[in-house]
């Protein structure tokens, strides 16, 4: 028998808002509007909607994309404390007012987090939802409409997370604060440790995230229900033009969506008094949260995760399992790279015949901002649920491969006592591994670790390099800005060949041997 104090997840729901989709944004629900509507309907799948409603003492809700981008807030109106006007639309009246840090790693942070505060006593009942209207509200500035979607309820909620900037000074002046532009860095570094040429690589990503868009077209909630093929997803074509070279624009997350998500939290004594049906009950039965050296520029490599590595041995040891017990996988995709990189760290093969997403993943599913791993919770509650004693693995990426959070979900009971190893203790452990040091102002022979070449509708227009001083050390610089050498980038393979870099005021810059 469970304790009963024992974190449980008894409700879930989400939907996905098509107004702005079918050319009818001005119908569209704002963000808070959706977040209730979420709200309520988890709180309807837990058979006890009223009850969970007015009785809620902690609500949480994950940071809107619009008030956590890098250059500021967007001109849409602001919810100075979401939980409460949540709060007060349902009639509650929590202990607690949460509002989350920006990152995709957040739902699932959020529900390790809330289950040590319910094991601990301090929680009864959580709420946790987001929302992202952000189809809408480009569709809205687009046309030059205002939007005011901002509320004032009162008070100022409880901010946490780690809402650290994720990019320094040298990475943001070499425009490495766009994920788009990051992630392609880490793609052609996995190729170099595959040993792949350009086009065999190509045709592996096609591969994966073929097998991804076939997952989503049969996902209702799914903002592109189509199936693709390898090759229509690898291929460079006008609909597929490339965006950050390896990458086409169907391996790219798509955030332009309208999704909400909630889930409903609670003990096992509660859910009992409460009379909520044990068929409905899912346990966490291992977690952990971690981040990898906080720069991209930091990292000991491009091609592994040692934070993932970490709270994956650390969530199978408290859940007792290991990756072959697994029925259901949802590793985060914004881009290809951060699903090999977490399989690689996880322990299961890319062509796992279990599949890797229940979603279909950011760029066909939806990259619903900070909150798509809310999503990716919700459906893993239902598939587990379908198939009572599964169990399932989902993990959430914030940043650049930066903050990182796991969970292991069954309906299952979690026996003993529920209790997680502090994940300071280990995050101690990866900010001490070794890595290269960082020049911010290179001068000399050196060869490139890794690139990419930024692409935009009509073409190359920035190419982007990491690479090694014959010291050792790291830079990062941009290449010459012309087509030869960009469009030369992404035809011949350039990982590790040598040049000269500069220093510049703003930017450094990198002329390869011969030009």
């Amino acid at each position: 028998m469970p304790h009963d104090n024992t974190p449980i997840l008894i409700g879930g729901a989400q939907f996905t808002q098509r107004t702005a989709q079918e050319k009818n944004w001005r119908a569209s629900q704002s963000p808070m509007e959706m977040l209730i509507k979420a709200v309520r309907m988890a709180a309807e799948d837990t058979g006890v909607a009223d009850a969970v409603l007015s009785k809620a003492d902690n609500i949480s809700v994950v940071r809107f994309t619009a008030d956590s981008s890098e250059v500021g807030r967007l001109p849409v109106g602001q919810y100075k404390n979401a939980p409460r006007t949540v709060a007060k639309a349902i009639g509650a009246s929590p202990e607690r007012e949460y509002y989350t840090a920006a990152g995709g790693n957040t739902p699932q942070w959020l529900v390790n987090r809330t289950a040590e505060e319910i094991a601990r006593g301090e929680t009864n009942i959580a709420i946790l939802g987001g929302s992202e209207d952000l189809a809408t509200m480009t569709a809205a500035l687009n046309e030059g409409a205002q939007l005011d979607w901002g509320d004032d309820p009162g008070g100022e909620p409880i901010r946490i997370g780690d809402d650290r900037s994720g990019t320094n000074a040298q990475e943001k002046a070499h425009a490495l604060y766009f994920p788009v532009n990051v992630y392609p860095l880490f793609e052609n570094a996995i190729r170099a440790d595959k040993g792949r040429s350009i086009r065999e690589h190509q045709k592996a990503l096609g591969e994966l995230f073929s097998k991804f868009s076939k997952v989503a077209a049969e996902n209702p909630h799914a903002w592109f229900p189509k199936a693709r093929s390898p090759e229509e997803i690898s291929t460079p074509s006008e609909s597929n033009r490339y965006i950050g070279f390896p990458y086409t624009k169907y391996m790219n997350a798509i955030i332009r969506i309208d999704m909400a998500a909630a889930v409903i939290m609670t003990n096992v004594k509660t859910a009992r008094a409460l009379g909520v049906d044990e068929a409905k009950w899912v346990y966490l039965h291992g977690c952990g949260d971690a981040h990898d050296l906080w720069y991209f520029t930091d990292r000991t490599d491009f091609h592994s995760s040692p934070a993932i590595r970490t709270i994956a041995k650390k969530s199978f040891a408290m859940a007792g399992k290991t990756v072959d017990d697994m029925d259901y996988f949802d590793l985060y995709s914004c881009f290809p790279s951060a699903v090999e990189i977490g399989a690689q760290e996880i322990g299961v093969a890319l062509d796992d015949p279990r599949g890797l997403t229940v979603t279909g993943g950011l760029p066909y599913f939806g990259g619903a901002g900070n909150n798509y791993v809310m999503h990716s919770i919700v459906t893993m509650m239902e598939k587990l649920r379908a198939r009572p004693r599964s169990f399932g693995l989902l993990t959430g990426n914030g940043w650049y491969v930066t903050k990182h959070s796991l969970g292991i979900y069954s309906t299952e009971p979690f026996e003993g006592e529920w209790k997680r190893e502090d994940p300071a203790v280990y995050q101690k452990e990866i900010d001490a591994m070794p890595h290269p040091r960082f020049e911010p102002t290179p001068s000399g022979k050196g060869t490139v670790e890794t690139y990419t070449v930024v692409n935009g509708r009509d073409g190359p227009s920035m190419g982007i390099i990491v690479g090694r001083l014959e010291n050792g050390d790291r830079f990062v610089a941009h290449s010459r800005n012309d087509p030869a050498t960009l469009n030369k980038m992404m035809d011949e393979d350039c990982l590790g060949r040598p040049g000269v870099v500069t220093p510049g005021d703003k930017t450094n810059t990198f002329v390869f041997d011969g030009e």
